[in-house]
This record gives structure tokens, C-alpha cells and sequence, in this order.
């Protein structure tokens, strides 16, 4: 459970944008979206060797 206190005299859009910021840092959106629809591990495990790919790329292109 996310506590944000909120300052006296401060806008709550302000500390509403402070909420929004402290629950994208903890995953809980992006670990419900996962468990919305199961993956195999198999496609799991594809897309990390893509994703490492990619980087991979991103600097080699970066060290010539």
C-alpha cells in the first residue's frame, strides 16, 4: 500500500503526479498486465535472448 503524505498548502495534482511516480517504480501495473494472460517460458525466454540481442547491438554501434 502506497502512502503519500500529502504537505499543507501543496496542490494535489502535485502530490497525485508524486503517486503516479511511486507506482510506476514498484511494477505493479506492468506485474498485472503479465498475469493477465499467461506466457510460455519458452516465449519468455525468446524475448529476453531478443531483448539482450538488441542491446548487444545498441553497443557495438556505440563502440565503433
Amino acid at each position: 500500500m502506497l502512502i503519500i503524505p500529502v504537505k499543507e498548502g501543496e496542490n494535489i495534482d502535485r502530490a497525485l503526479k508524486r503517486f503516479k511516480r511511486k507506482f510506476d517504480k514498484t511494477g505493479a501495473k506492468r506485474q498485472l498486465q503479465n498475469r493477465k494472460q499467461f506466457t510460455k517460458p519458452s516465449v519468455e525466454r525468446r524475448a529476453q535472448i531478443q531483448k539482450a540481442q538488441y542491446i548487444q547491438r545498441l553497443r557495438d554501434q556505440e563502440n565503433i
